[in-house]
């Protein structure tokens, strides 16, 4: 058990320790109150129009891109052309059989003549009879088996005449031409092999605007086409293209929910070329100032995002921000501080109202 004077002196330190850390006046003293309060990383608060830049893998494409087939059904006996040449409108692409097609044709001329044989028969007797009926030896009855008889060898003629244009067509389309300009970039038949009316046989990529083939993802769609795009090829990544949007597509792709878009490449030059691979960056600048902020500085339990702002007396304030956007480290908010308020950057999830905070600043957020 300790003695009487030891329990004195304890009790003579404890009070000589208390009076240490009180000024003169018996209140605590600067040094004690500073210790007492709860250090916190705080940074000022910039308002800026933050700009965004994605970047996209790209495809350099034609704009228009085409596929040409037989407008007849046969079967391919020569193709004329490789993936990769170049063509020109008119030039043959490919061949199918002519037998069918040109009996058809003397078919079609057979008929021609005979309908043009009963016509002029017909027309004959139409004026002989209109010439008897004028004087009275027939009768009217005769005249009009006359006249509808010269009529149907008309339009027989009319239908021979038709159906010999169309065989002729028929055994033109046998070879397959190029529609346009450009290069092949696809063969889909080959020789002996059967071809239906309609079916892609050759597909050319017209000559003229290249554009770049991108996938956008879904929260960037609607902004794509108010930023300024460029285009850099891989393989010349020195050179920078000017580029525009020209088509997004109004649904998502079932698979990868992603919009495919179309840009105009503005100043091509000899170095793009189909099929090449490209980066497109989109950059722009958002039109509502916003705040930067480290994804540990966001203060959330249930009623929304918020922010701890310190005062200059050191007491803290929870006010409720608005989120704009989330990126990698970072948080874009708006509204609830000013420009230059403090904000606590870290340990926000151990603080009180109640308590008193030293800050200590860090660089601009």
């Amino acid at each position: 058990m300790l003695s009487y004077r030891s329990c004195l002196v304890a009790l003579v330190g404890l009070l000589a320790a208390a009076l240490a850390a009180c000024d003169g006046k018996g209140q605590p003293s600067a040094e004690a109150s500073a210790q007492s309060e709860r250090p916190v990383l705080v940074a000022p608060a910039r308002y800026a129009a933050q700009s965004q830049t994605r970047e996209f893998v790209a495809t350099i494409r034609p704009r228009v891109e085409s596929d040409q087939g037989f407008r007849v059904a046969g079967k391919v006996v020569k193709r004329f052309v490789e993936v990769g040449q170049r063509v020109k409108a008119g030039d043959p692409l490919a061949a199918i059989d002519e037998q069918d097609l040109r009996l058809q044709k003397e078919q079609a001329d057979a008929e021609f003549a005979a309908a043009r044989m009963a016509q002029t028969q017909a027309l004959g007797d139409e004026k002989r009879a209109a010439e008897l009926r004028s004087k009275g030896w027939v009768a009217q009855a005769a005249l009009d088996r006359a006249r509808a008889g010269g009529e149907e060898a008309r339009g027989r003629f009319r239908r021979a005449e038709r159906a010999v244009e169309l065989a002729g067509n028929a055994l033109d389309y046998a070879t397959l031409r190029a529609g346009a300009d450009g290069v092949v970039t696809q063969t889909l038949v080959e020789p002996g092999q059967v071809a239906s009316a309609g079916q892609p046989a050759v597909r050319i990529a017209h000559a003229g605007e290249l554009e770049a083939a991108v996938a956008l993802p879904e929260a960037f769609a609607a902004a794509a086409g108010k930023g300024e795009a460029s285009l850099t090829l891989w393989s010349k990544p020195g050179a920078v293209y000017r580029a525009k949007l020209r088509e997004l597509s109004p649904a998502a792709d079932p698979v990868t929910r992603t919009f495919a878009a179309r840009f105009s490449i503005l100043n091509p030059d000899s170095a793009v070329a189909l099929g090449m691979s490209a980066t497109l960056r989109i950059s722009g600048s958002d039109a509502q100032p916003v705040v930067s902020v480290p994804l540990s500085a966001i203060y959330n339990q249930g009623a929304g995002p918020s922010l701890w702002k310190v005062d200059g007396d050191g007491k803290l304030q929870l006010v409720p921000v608005t989120l704009v956007r989330l990126e990698a480290d970072h948080a874009l908010v708006a509204g609830g501080v000013k420009d230059g308020d403090n904000v606590v950057v870290l340990g926000v999830h151990k603080l009180d109202p109640n308590i008193k905070v030293r800050a200590i600043s860090r660089q601009s957020l």
